[in-house]
């Protein structure tokens, strides 16, 4: 994970992530294709935000996290054979 960019550089764009967006539109082409590594990159962070609001919801509403969680488990469960 020594590519990735660590948490505290994006951290300081703001809450809403459009410092980054606006960053990143900045420095690069429009044009030009986005490489391997940078879409890694966003990738990762959008799973690692992504992953960091699940926590933060099961926390918020333990209840209907707790109900989502057992939903989704007689889900896997109906497609198992």
């Amino acid at each position: 994970m020594s590519d990735l960019p660590d948490s505290s550089a994006n951290t300081s764009a703001g809450a809403g992530g459009t410092g980054r967006r606006a960053a990143r539109s900045a420095g690069t082409d429009p044009d030009k294709p986005e490489s391997e590594a940078e879409r890694l990159r966003r990738r990762a962070q959008f799973l690692r935000d992504l992953a960091e609001a699940r926590e933060l919801r099961e926390r918020v509403q333990p209840r209907r996290a707790k109900a989502a969680r057992l939903r989704r488990a007689m889900r896997m469960r109906t497609f198992r054979r």
